[in-house]
C-alpha cells in the first residue's frame, strides 16, 4: 500500500507562485507514474502534469502548459509541482495519485483511472 502526502496548498493572489510536494513517507516513488490531478467545486476531476517513473517524460495540460512544471528529486522521493502565474480559475483542491509502472519506465498511463493510490488533497486559493 502507498500513502501520497500532498503539501504546499494555500491563498494566493492572482499571478503568484506556489510549489505542491508530494512524496510518500518512507517510500520511495521510482515504481510510480505519478500525476498531479485537481477538481474544482461543481467540476469534474482535471489531469494537470504527469511525470514518468524514469522521471524522463512529463506530459501537462493545455490549461496550464507554460505555468505548471512537474519535477521529481534525485531520490525519486518526492514529486513536486511548481506553479506560477496563477489565475482564478487553478482555484481547487489538487491530488496527486501514483501509478505503478515499473522502474525506469517512459509510461504514462493516460487515464485517472489507472491511478490505484491517490493523496488528500490540497487546497490551492487564487483570490485577491
Amino acid at each position: 500500500q502507498l500513502q501520497l502526502v500532498e503539501s504546499g496548498g494555500g491563498l494566493i493572489q492572482p499571478g503568484g507562485s506556489l510549489r505542491l510536494s508530494c512524496a510518500a513517507p518512507g517510500k520511495s516513488l521510482k515504481y510510480y507514474a505519478i500525476g498531479w490531478f485537481r477538481q474544482a467545486p461543481g467540476k469534474e476531476r482535471e489531469g494537470v502534469s504527469y511525470i514518468s517513473s524514469s522521471g524522463g517524460r512529463t506530459v501537462t495540460a493545455d490549461s496550464v502548459k507554460g505555468r505548471f512544471t512537474i519535477s521529481v528529486d534525485n531520490d525519486k522521493k518526492t514529486v513536486y509541482l511548481q506553479m506560477n502565474s496563477l489565475k482564478t480559475e487553478d482555484t481547487a483542491i489538487y491530488y496527486c495519485a501514483a501509478a505503478v509502472t515499473g522502474v525506469n519506465s517512459l509510461t504514462i498511463p493516460a487515464s485517472g483511472g489507472e491511478y490505484h493510490y491517490w493523496g488528500q488533497g490540497t487546497q490551492v486559493t487564487v483570490s485577491s
